[in-house]
């Protein structure tokens, strides 16, 4: 039987599942300082994300669109792992599947499934959540070490939250490090956010095992972060406001987590190589930009997915120049 599928058509040893099983490994340090620091609740969190996801898209191919099982390729277990990743460990289980449906059903089922999606299917659902349920999602329970059980928590400011709502009169009143943590706690993990996200070691150390497998390649994840970097360097050097220093603005957040994991997303990345640098570069610039002067304090999610509308245009705007075809 002749079977049709989307290209790019390159033949390597590697198999889609055998890719996503490395992707899932990469992932496990993250998830490990996020059930250190944040205990059961972030644990369970990732459960039902996980669990949802592979669940509904399940049902979805065998009850609806009649197809067979696509739950093989771990493809819905990190997706759910992503969307998790992208959630405050207080979220209450009802959202976290309604975050899943949105990111299976809506995201990546209704374009075809995997390898047709237009959009990250963890960045739908987490965009989603955010602005049905904007309270719930800014909610940032404390980390604590160690505490299993997360009892008693306390809820508190993210780094980048806090620089959000600094005024003119306290920038100049303030040194640039008075009214946030150390950089060393936003590098380990000791900070309020999104469960996954807390941790640049972590995701650095998933980083380097995609490029040992050659899963990814560096240019979107350097170019992204290095974007962010210079732009709020340059902004923080002129204006001398602590609002916009730039290893905040690196360590804090979701940047690491979306330019490590999700900007470099197979289906809603471009193919050449100059298109990746756009593409990076792009998605720098528009977190900047929404981080500094929108009513949001953090980007990352945003621009991703704007630029993913446009990576059918970025892919035709860089196609590589064919092999004996002079410009």
């Amino acid at each position: 039987m002749l079977k049709i599928s989307t290209a790019p058509h390159i033949h390597s040893p590697q198999t889609v599942s055998g890719i996503m099983k490395d992707v899932v490994i990469a992932l496990i340090p993250a998830g490990l300082v996020a059930v250190l620091f944040f205990g059961l609740p972030a644990l369970i969190i990732i459960a039902t994300s996980v669990a949802g996801c592979v669940l509904l898209e399940y049902l979805a191919g065998r009850f609806w669109l009649k197809t067979e099982n696509t739950t093989r390729d771990y493809s819905a277990v990190i997706t759910g792992l992503l969307l998790a990743y992208n959630l405050p460990s207080s979220l209450p289980l009802p959202m976290v599947l309604a975050g899943c449906f949105m990111s299976i059903v809506v995201a990546k089922l209704c374009y075809g499934g995997l390898g047709k999606n237009i959009f990250n299917p963890a960045l739908v659902g987490r965009v989603f959540l955010f602005i049905s349920f904007p309270v719930e999602m800014t909610r940032w329970p404390v980390p604590q070490f160690m505490n299993f059980l997360n009892i008693d928590a306390q809820t508190g400011a993210t780094p980048l939250g806090i620089l959000k709502h600094l005024d003119a009169a306290e920038t100049t009143l303030i040194q640039s490090n008075s009214l946030l943590p150390e950089y060393w706690k936003m590098f380990v993990g000791y900070t309020g956010g999104c469960i996954g996200e807390v941790s640049s070691l972590a995701l650095l150390l998933g980083f380097g095992y995609l490029l040992w497998k050659k899963i990814i390649s560096w240019h979107i994840p350097f170019y992204y972060i290095g974007t962010v970097f210079i732009i709020s360097g340059i902004t923080w050097l002129f204006t001398h406001d602590i609002r916009f220093e730039p290893l905040t603005h690196i360590l804090s957040g979701g940047l690491m987590l979306g330019a490590i994991f999700m900007a470099t997303d197979y289906t809603t990345s471009p193919m050449s190589l100059n298109g990746k640098i756009f593409f990076a570069i792009c998605c720098g610039i528009l977190t900047v930009v929404i981080r500094f002067f929108s009513g949001y304090p953090e980007g990352v999610s945003f621009a991703i997915l704007i630029m993913n509308a446009f990576v059918p245009l970025i892919d035709r705007y860089f196609t590589p120049r064919r092999f004996g075809v002079k410009k």
